[in-house]
């Protein structure tokens, strides 16, 4: 039986009807088991988990579910209503196949690796959570799958232990060089707080926090495969192996110091990409600081964040640069910055739920006279992580 235990879990929302409803559409009958997983914004810490720093994300409202049921056979038989399509996978022997099915297929795999293999299983997937957004569509749809085959073979996973086998599904299987941020905000958020992740360690902490948070898309589509990601990762790479040469012991990037940063004398562009994450790791034990003693978000290490972003990991666009810059013109608002692994995707402002909802299609309205883009926003609170039936 799968474990994801929150205390104070609700129960699985309405959105349950539906999802088994198209399983019987689909499949006919009814599944054995439903999960959910949400996806994720990110407060700060972007761009630091794969260097080894700490991370603040909470889950959102938008979810993805996944209903499943056994099957005789070996084959893993699956329709996603998000991609209108149909998808299969020998159990037996998951292969990658280029579409949306291998991200199910690598968390067969691991599952089958470390514990014992996955059945035959018919399942469809639902989801709310948009894609291409950066706002974990990917990671919530690892979660949930891992969380339902797990259940189905009633192995004992916790929350953790999903969030892992779904990164390396995703990471190893699907080859995305993600950190571990997403898959933990999905399977450990608690509704009411932020999730304080160490994405060395995975050591973790619940911190309050009850602001609203205004989800923007930009409109432009990213992904992690097609994006630079994976050069700014290997720019950090370059600039660790440099910075290793005169301090040995170093393990990651987001140990170094300022100091450190100062007299290693990096090649420019290297020095800027350093800088990012290491000032970007002191922003979040600050941001975390101020939520603990009850001060709420800090606009300005926001904003700070958003700048560094912008100047010194240069994923920014100047459609996020010109939301960031435009909701701070609203009172109401204590912060704002591009969220996700940025070159499109969403943006956040953090406030009042009040000013956020006046301010968010006077936003949409002049965004669309500015860009060429459809954007869509959405409000939402830090709500709960993966939810198992």
């Amino acid at each position: 039986m799968v474990r994801c235990a929150r205390s104070g879990t609700p129960a699985l929302t309405s959105a349950a009807d539906p999802v088994r409803d198209l399983f019987t559409r689909t499949f006919g009958g009814k599944p054995d088991v439903l999960a959910s997983a949400p996806g994720r914004v990110n407060l700060i810490g972007e761009h630091v988990d794969y260097n080894g720093g700490a991370v603040l994300p909470i889950a959102i409202r938008q979810r993805t579910w996944v209903a499943i049921r056994r099957s005789s056979g070996g084959m893993v038989r699956a329709f996603s209503s998000a991609q209108s399509e149909a998808g299969s996978f020998d159990a037996t022997r998951p292969a990658r196949s280029g579409g949306w099915i291998d991200y199910l297929a690598g968390v067969a795999l691991e599952l089958g690796r470390d514990h014992v293999p996955v059945p035959g299983c018919d399942l469809v997937v639902w989801s709310d959570v948009p894609l291409g957004s950066g706002l974990s569509s990917s990671a919530a749809l690892c979660v949930a799958g891992t969380a339902a085959f797990a259940r189905v073979l009633e192995l004992p996973l916790d929350a953790a232990k999903v969030a892992l086998a779904a990164h390396r599904a995703e990471a190893d299987f699907v080859g995305v060089p993600c950190g571990i941020m997403d898959q933990f905000a999905s399977a450990l958020a608690r509704t009411g707080h932020a999730l304080h992740l160490d994405c060395e360690s995975t050591a973790h902490e619940d911190v309050p926090f009850a602001e609203a948070v205004l989800i923007f898309d930009s409109g432009v589509t990213r992904s992690l495969r097609g994006s630079a990601f994976a050069v700014r990762r290997s720019e950090c790479d370059r600039a660790l192996a440099l910075l290793r040469e005169r301090w040995p012991a170093l393990r990651t990037l987001a140990q170094v110091t300022p100091a450190q940063l100062r007299d290693a004398a990096l090649p420019p562009l290297l020095a800027r990409r350093a800088r990012h994450v290491v000032e970007e790791g002191r922003r979040v034990a600050s941001f975390v600081e101020n939520l603990h003693e009850g001060k709420g978000a800090s606009g300005d290490i926001l904003l700070a964040s958003h700048r560094s972003l912008r100047d010194d990991y240069e994923c920014s666009i100047a459609e996020l640069d010109w939301f960031v810059e435009r909701a701070m013109e609203f009172r109401g608002v204590s912060g704002a910055r591009l969220t996700g692994a940025g070159w499109g995707g969403c943006a956040i402002a953090v406030g009042d739920e009040g000013a956020l909802e006046e301010m968010a299609p006077l936003v949409a309205t002049d965004y669309r006279a500015a860009f060429p883009h459809q954007p869509r926003h959405w409000i939402t609170r830090a709500g709960d992580g993966v939810r198992v039936e």
